[in-house]
């Protein structure tokens, strides 16, 4: 049995939109990246301790855990999802018309292994006049997304070009995660 181990209404959106079968298993991990940890291996790393933190949660043999993270990344900084409406306009502006990464890194767990694979996009943000941050943060849709936008939202206005995976600018890769599906036979073809 499939499970994924996070509470994103997106995340759960992508893996049914591809048909896939599975449960919500609640975990808690911090998100804090450690000293001298590139954004690669820090999205990588919490994608892992959810996915460990959900098989750990479970009893039973058959067990298979997703864990996902993504991330905004502008020069080695790593953009978290905005505390307040303040942290979103300085967010925004920092992003305006400036091309930025986007890593989005799942992992499956089970007690007969683990496997991984990585999404790494190139989003162009548009010029953003601080009228149009005050509006799009209005919508209240920067809140509890990385980076402070939501690209499958109103947020799809503001990018100007992305070179990457959509769905892992909205935080599960599906192309990657069905890969790894396919290869441990959870999902066929």
């Amino acid at each position: 049995m499939l499970y994924l181990a996070s509470q994103s209404p997106r995340r759960r959106q992508l893996l049914e939109q591809i048909g896939v079968t599975f449960r919500i298993v609640d975990v808690d991990v911090p998100e804090q990246r450690a000293l001298a940890e590139s954004p690669r291996e820090y999205v990588s790393r919490v994608a892992r301790e959810k996915a460990r933190a959900g098989l750990a949660a479970l009893e039973g043999p058959g067990a298979v855990v997703l864990g996902a993270d993504t991330e905004v990344v502008l020069d080695d900084e790593v953009f978290g999802k905005p505390v307040d409406a303040a942290d979103a306009a300085v967010m925004l502006r920092r992003l305006s018309g400036r091309v930025h990464d986007v890593i989005s890194t799942v992992w499956l767990v089970s007690r007969a292994g683990e496997w991984t694979d990585t999404s790494l996009s190139r989003v162009r943000m548009a010029e953003l006049n601080d009228a149009a941050i005050a509006a799009y943060i209005g919508t209240g849709e920067p809140f509890g997304k990385a980076g402070a936008y939501a690209i499958q939202g109103h947020g799809a206005t503001l990018i100007e070009h992305l070179d990457g995976s959509h769905s892992g600018v909205m935080g599960l890769p599906v192309f990657e995660t069905a890969r790894l599906l396919r290869a441990r036979s959870l999902i066929h073809a």
